[in-house]
């Protein structure tokens, strides 16, 4: 009798066991079904079926960019417009982790969680998908870039939207060449990281506003060098002594190595990790790169290139876009998106009120009182740009990361030119054009 009833209790338990285990593979079914269909590892995903008949993908002002026709996928009909919209759009391949033909495949080409992608075209609802960057914008920045690589993120720090979002190298779509030239499968907006140079600046001179007393009025003595152990920090120019203003519009390399060396390293590396350079964001479906910046273990010397945004330091385009934007909503962070409908939602703060008041300061007064506010005509912008070594040889990489404060183009944005020499006339040109593109785009 008691081995009857033992048998029974262990029956029970692993009869309810059973149960529980199915009914939880039933939910993750229906829950993640579609997810597991589009992954890279499924046969039917790697040859390139299920676009011959998906739905179409059209910008923000409903021009096609991709479509179905007789069984074969076509796309704009500009060879300019399909270059610069093939890491947003795709070439009907699986290669492009960021391209709505990857991400959203199971969504264009109709899949079901009872027949996969075998549904009836009869019962297939709307599988097209409206994307929110501007392809004429788009065209333009990539014109701009010359053949030149790098990246141009531009996105509305309100609604999220991305309005603008070109990566080089990349190649056509309609025309695929039999050697894709290395990097061209990868969106740099998003998935790549760079050396950030003097734009990391703005993250140091954060630590400063957080953990030095009076550095808002602070000044300092560049001398276009000056030692720190064995080694030394140089600057471009013998600045003299100089306000802080000064210092972060002429983008002085001393007082920035002073800055992180009086904040120490550990507030340093707090505020880093605060605003984000160690973490990646959500962007719809995708993820950005995560950038680099570690300085618990340096020594002096390395701690203030750090602070300069050398040393070992990476961040990603589309992070520091975020980041600007942060910045312009007082420290609050709205998450980007580029497809219609999607609400990426905001993703808690960044930096304090107080903090992002005294940065878009610093950033308005470089461009009002230095570069000009002629740079961008019709706009109102707070910007910092960036020269970043490289090393091996390379010419340095130029960035201009910034955002818009006007009510009617709220807009923040990030361009990286590999081995573009000066930010200001590498990437600063880019932005100038996505920026104001984009702007007519939200005014129209």
């Amino acid at each position: 009798m008691k081995k009857t009833m033992t048998r029974s209790i262990i029956s029970i338990i692993l009869a309810a066991v059973f149960l529980l285990g199915l009914g939880f593979l039933c939910v993750k079914y229906f829950l993640d079904s579609s997810l597991w269909a589009s992954q890279s590892y499924n046969p039917y995903m790697i040859s390139g079926q299920g676009l011959e008949n998906a739905g179409t993908i059209v910008d923000r002002n409903g021009v096609v960019l991709a479509k179905s026709e007789n069984n074969t996928r076509v796309y704009h009909e500009n060879e300019n417009t399909r270059k610069a919209m093939l890491h947003t759009v795709g070439d009907g391949s699986y290669n492009i982790a960021t391209a709505v033909e990857t991400a959203y495949r199971e969504r264009l080409a109709g899949h079901s969680t009872i027949f996969g992608y075998g549904l009836p075209e009869s019962l297939k609802g709307n599988q097209n998908i409206e994307i929110t960057p501007d392809s004429e914008v788009c065209t333009e920045v990539y014109e701009a870039f010359e053949g030149r690589k790098g990246a141009c993120f531009v996105y509305n720090y309100k609604t999220g939207e991305i309005l603008c979002m070109v990566s080089a190298p990349t190649y056509d779509p309609m025309n695929i060449p039999e050697n894709i030239e290395d990097g061209s499968y990868l969106n740099n907006c998003i998935s790549s990281t760079y050396t950030p140079g003097s734009i990391f600046k703005i993250i140091t001179a954060a630590a400063g506003f957080e953990h030095i007393k009076g550095y808002e009025t602070m000044t300092f003595e560049c001398e276009s060098k000056k030692e720190i152990g064995n080694y030394e920090v140089t600057c471009l120019d013998e600045h003299g002594n100089i306000e802080l203003k000064n210092a972060f519009a002429y983008s002085c390399n001393i007082a920035f190595g002073d800055t992180a060396l009086l904040a120490g390293k550990i507030n340093l590396q707090k505020t880093a990790d605060n605003m984000g350079i160690n973490r990646n964001f959500p962007i719809g479906k995708v993820n950005t790169a995560k950038g680099n910046f570690d300085v618990k273990n340096a020594d002096d010397i390395s701690t203030a290139w750090a602070g300069i945004g050398q040393h070992s330091d990476t961040v990603n385009p589309a992070q520091m876009a975020i980041l600007c934007g942060a910045i312009a909503e007082g420290g609050e962070v709205r998450l980007p998106h580029y497809v219609k409908g999607e609400n990426s939602g905001k993703s808690g703060r960044l930096m304090s009120s107080e903090v992002a008041k005294n940065l878009g300061n610093l950033m308005r007064y470089t461009i009002s009182d230095y570069y000009g506010d002629s740079m961008f005509e019709g706009l109102t912008v707070c910007a910092k740009t960036g020269t970043a070594e490289v090393g091996e040889g390379k010419l340095p990489n130029g960035w201009m990361v910034g955002y818009s404060t006007d009510e009617d183009a709220p807009l923040a944005f990030a361009v990286v030119v590999e081995e573009g020499d000066y930010g200001f006339y590498s990437a600063g040109p880019i932005a100038r054009i996505a920026m104001m593109g984009c702007a007519e785009s939200l005014r129209n």
